[in-house]
């Protein structure tokens, strides 16, 4: 796990047993839109709270398995500040939507990641119940489906669907002001013509032990993907991310 995805499960785990040992503490960190002016911590603390195990183990899984190549995408700082507009933007959904529903969880948090993740890898197949085989993509758009469609209903068993597309609202529209202000466009359209071609032509040179391992499956995948298809068969996304890895004098000069 990169850094800040194992403080987050730790914290949420450690948050988990308080709430068993103090049942009490939960009352006081849970976000209740109506209460918000007398508890404006809680609209980050219920980011830390749970229901039961299953709960917590269902986030803590999905943080586990899409947070760690975000977090490596974003770097920490960005990918903690992702997490907690989620998180945040998660609760104002459902207090616009649902003002009377206290909710609890990491969910909102988690799927901004989850969103993250499909933005950046939409063709990378998400193992369901570790059998049924769905595209990053195709997960969150079904997802937004079944939740937009589950909350018009009323949110039936408990399930904080607006705070669950609130997350995704979040994640999505940090992501683009990440874009717009870090000059990510701007990069993207340089960079990605100038690793075409001859600039990385030296591939084959990749020393892939060298790589930490949350990089490695990518970059085999890619050079795979080269040998069987040829280097003009990668998308601009592709080439890109090779090209941290390929020697020195093949990487995309800085902007």
């Amino acid at each position: 796990m990169t850094p800040w995805v194992q403080r987050l499960v730790f914290a949420n785990i450690g948050m988990f047993f308080l709430q068993l040992a103090a049942p009490a503490l939960t009352d006081m960190l849970v976000f209740v839109p109506e209460l918000v002016l007398l508890r404006p911590w809680s609209i980050v603390t219920y980011m830390f709270l749970h229901g039961g195990l299953m709960h917590i183990l269902f986030n803590m899984i999905g943080l586990f398995f899409f947070g760690s190549r975000v977090e490596s995408r974003l770097g920490s700082q960005r990918f903690l500040t992702l997490y907690f507009v989620s998180g945040i933007s998660g609760a104002v959904l459902s207090s616009i939507f649902a003002p009377s529903a206290a909710i609890l969880g990491a969910s909102a948090g988690v799927f901004g990641v989850m969103l993250a993740f499909a933005m950046f890898w939409p063709r990378e197949r998400i193992y369901i119940w570790g059998i049924l085989p769905v595209q990053a993509w195709l997960l969150v758009l079904v997802t937004t489906i079944l939740t937009i469609n589950s909350g018009m209903r009323g949110s039936q068993g408990g399930v904080a669907d607006f705070a669950h597309l609130g997350g995704y609202v979040g994640a999505f529209l940090y992501l683009k002001w990440l874009e717009r202000t870090a000059g990510a466009k701007r990069f993207k359209a340089m960079a990605v013509p100038a690793v075409a071609g001859e600039t990385l032509s030296k591939w084959r040179q990749v020393d892939t032990q060298s790589i930490h391992e949350l990089n490695r499956d990518e970059v085999n995948r890619i050079l795979d993907k080269i040998n069987a298809t040829g280097l003009g068969s990668l998308t601009g996304q592709e080439k890109l991310f090779l090209s941290n890895f390929v020697p020195p004098d093949d990487r995309v000069p800085p902007s």
